[in-house]
């Protein structure tokens, strides 16, 4: 049976994909801190959520992952208003947390295993990306092909934990 915990969850999983991929790719820097900011309180909400739901049902990797998630998506909201360049300390840290999220996320059997991979791949570019960018490469949030190449990844795991909230319900 699904919860208002889990519409809530799924709710701020939808806009923080929409409204992050939408940040992305838009040219005005004052859009683009709104829509990162309205996605990563709408993320912090759903992992929240998320925590409570499967530290719940027992799944402590599963539930520390999502707190894990949560604290790199604060770390990456404290960059916005910084703008791009100033914001690349915290979103190293951020995108560094979300990849470990996601494997802790998805080492477990707990969610469908397309969403494992999806995960599994977001992780890796984000990795990879976190580290050139240590390693003194120039790249900022919106850089292509990396980091970009992971949000689309990222999003399509979103999809697939909305859908395991979705068809709980069922």
């Amino acid at each position: 049976m699904r919860t208002t915990s889990d519409t809530v969850a799924s709710l701020g999983l939808a806009i923080g994909g929409t409204f992050g991929l939408a940040g992305t790719f838009v040219s005005s820097a004052s859009l683009r801190e709104t829509l990162w900011t309205i996605d990563g309180a709408a993320l912090v909400v759903a992992t929240a959520l998320l925590t409570m739901k499967y530290q719940r049902l027992g799944n402590d990797c599963v539930a520390a992952g999502f707190l894990t998630f949560l604290a790199g998506e604060t770390l990456l909201m404290a960059g916005n208003a910084a703008g791009l360049q100033a914001s690349v300390p915290s979103y190293v840290g951020g995108i560094t947390l979300w990849a470990a999220a996601l494997v802790m996320v998805s080492a477990p059997k707990t969610f469908a295993l397309w969403m494992r991979l999806t995960a599994g791949v977001a992780a890796m570019l984000f990795v990879v990306s976190a580290c050139m960018i240590l390693w003194g490469a120039p790249l900022l949030p919106t850089s292509a092909p990396l980091p970009a190449a992971g949000y689309p990844f990222l999003v399509l795991t979103f999809v697939g934990w909305i859908w395991t909230l979705v068809r709980a319900e069922r």
